[in-house]
Parts: structure tokens; sequence; C-alpha cells
């Protein structure tokens, strides 16, 4: 008899992210070790795990397939210090991943800040701390648990803030430096998980802050998404994780055509030209806008579709309007032709 269907289809999701990372790793690996004919080690392969039932079945997936494919397993839990105990739990979990036989483990300890807001400056320490974990272990990649449930989210919060099509992208199944994050999970809903969870008596710990009304998201899960379910029927959730994947296609696409467009919009002093910035679709006009504003210093989490409109307009709705002001002290204006993003 085999497993049950849940834990079936996360080893499944697991199993595929681990033949990609394989396949990557023996041809990058293989080039260094050429010389004195010695295989390449084997690549290790982190899980970000907070002991919620998500990264949880992600653990006991991973630890399962890991040794079938000659891949070393290891796992991290961040410990944000925002609740009281949260240093217990943190220990909890490093013990629950070394009895799914995980190694190395790390429990790291992050301050968290106030920038963006508290779910940003938690998942900005959070993501700091995994990078630093994988790069001291040299870890090939870190999974990260998030579901289908999770995408939709991300998609319902990107259309909320009016950010364009690449927010409503969602989060993408390979992201980071490298390709470092893998997500297995993005096609698997949320009961699937903790379902696996159960089957296999894993211990698992709900987050108090999922159900906290304070924060965004916890909203949205638990009021949000079951309106839109009752207004529009089942298959929301569904129907939101289809548009992130068609997004990003889109996305890459309009990204890959500003980028070929940036050059040819540009002088042979590099100042970019009004006429032809003009003479682009809006689309990728102001993409190519917006890696202008990076490039000169704007912070990239605090460049918003209205900054990008206004700066636009420099080009389409040129009456002589004066300088416009960005996040970190960049100013855009428009000079004798030419648009210059600079810092002020």
């Amino acid at each position: 008899m085999g497993p049950h269907p849940a834990v079936a289809a996360i080893r499944l999701a697991v199993r595929r992210v681990l033949h990609d990372l394989l396949t990557e790793h023996r041809t990058t690996a293989a080039l260094p070790h050429a010389l004195s004919h010695e295989p390449p080690p084997p690549p290790l392969v982190l899980v970000a795990c907070s002991g919620g039932a998500d990264s949880m079945a992600l653990a006991s997936a991973l630890a399962f397939e890991s040794p079938k494919l000659g891949i070393r397993a290891g796992g991290v839990t961040v410990d944000h210090g925002l609740q009281p105990g949260s240093d217990v739990r943190a220990a909890e979990v490093v013990l629950r991943l070394r009895e799914l036989g995980l190694d190395p483990v790390d429990s790291v300890a992050v301050t968290v800040g106030r920038a963006g807001g508290p779910e940003a400056a938690a998942r900005d320490a959070r993501y700091a701390a995994l990078d630093t974990a994988a790069e001291r272990h040299g870890a090939a990649a870190v999974l990260l648990g998030h579901t289908r449930d999770d995408q939709a989210e991300t998609v319902l919060l990107g259309l909320a803030r009016g950010s364009g099509i690449r927010s409503l992208s969602g989060m993408a199944a390979v992201s980071g430096a490298g390709g470092r994050y893998r997500r297995p999970f993005l096609e698997l809903d949320r009961q699937t998980a903790r379902k696996a969870c159960m089957v296999q008596s894993l211990p698992v710990w709900d987050d108090p802050h999922n159900a906290d009304p304070a924060y965004t998201r916890s909203r949205l899960r638990h009021e949000g998404l079951p309106a839109l379910e009752k207004a529009l029927g089942k298959g929301v959730v569904e129907a939101l994780a289809r548009t992130a994947r068609l997004s990003r296609d889109d996305a890459d696409a309009l990204d890959s055509w500003a980028t070929r467009a940036e050059a040819a919009v540009r002088d042979a002093a590099g100042q970019l030209e009004c006429a032809k910035l003009y003479a682009l679709p809006p689309a990728v006009r102001r993409r190519v806008l917006r890696r202008a504003a990076i490039a000169a210093g704007v912070p990239a989490g605090s460049l918003f579709a209205r900054h990008l409109e206004e700066v636009d307009r420099l080009i389409t709705g040129w009456r002589g309007q004066g300088a416009i002001n960005l996040p970190g002290k960049v100013v855009a204006r428009r000079q004798g032709g030419r648009l210059v993003i600079r810092q002020g």
C-alpha cells in the first residue's frame, strides 16, 4: 500500500525540484573536478522551516526524497523574536528537523526593523538570515513552503497596491540570487500540506500572527478570500494562482523587451532621449523608466506605480513642469529633450 495521497503529492513536488537541482549541480560542479577525475560532492539543500504545517510537510518530504537522490539535506528556522517564547519554539523546530534526519540544522535569531511595515520588515529579516545560512553552509538551494493559497493571497495584495502586472505575477517557483530559493508547493493547496502532516503524525505550530487581524495578509486569508469565494464560488484560489502564472510570463516578456529597448533610447552620452521614449509602447517605456530610477538610487521596494506615472508625464504630457522627487532623494527632470534621473 502506497503513501496517503497528500503525502504522495508533496513528495512528488519535492522530488521534481530536487531532480532539477541535481541536474544543475552536475553541470556547474563538474567543471572544477574534471581534471582530478573526482566526482563532484553532493549538493546541500536546506529547508526553511517555521514549524507550521506547510514547512513541516516540506521538511518531511525533503528528508524522505533526498537520500534516494544522493542529496544532503538540512534545515534553517528563523526566530523573529516577535512573540514571547519564540526562542523555545525555534529550539523545538530544530529538534523536529533533526529527528527527521536533517543535518545541518540551524536556528537563527534576527532583529526585525520597521521599514515598510511589520510584515515586510519581518520578511526582509528572514530572507537576510536565510541568505546568510545558505552562504555559510554552501547550500545549492533553500526550499520554501509557500502554497497555492499563499500565491493567491500575494496576487490579491499586488492587485490592491495597483503596482502592475509584475505584482500580479506573485511568487516565482525559482527566485533569489542564482536561483537560490525554490518553492515546490505553488501548485498544492494549504490543506494538502496540513493533511500530510496529520497522517504522518508530524507536530505543527500555528503562528498566532496568521490569525491576527492586525496583519493585512491575515485579514485577507480569513475575511477577504472567504468573501470572494462566497460571492464568486469555489475555484477563486486556483484562478488567482493561474493568473499569477500567466502574468509572470507576460511580465518576463515585457521585461526582456524593455532591456533591449533601453540601449536604443539612450544617446551617445548615455542620456535617455524623450522622443525615443515616447515612441515605445507604454508598458515597455515604464519598465525602462523603472530600471533607470532604480539605477539612479531609488529603492526598488519604495518605487510605486504613481511615481512612474509622474515621471512618464515628463515624456507624454510635457507642459514645462518641474522636477519629480522620487524616493531615495532621486530627482527626475526633463532637460533639452533628455530625461535626467539622478540623485538630487
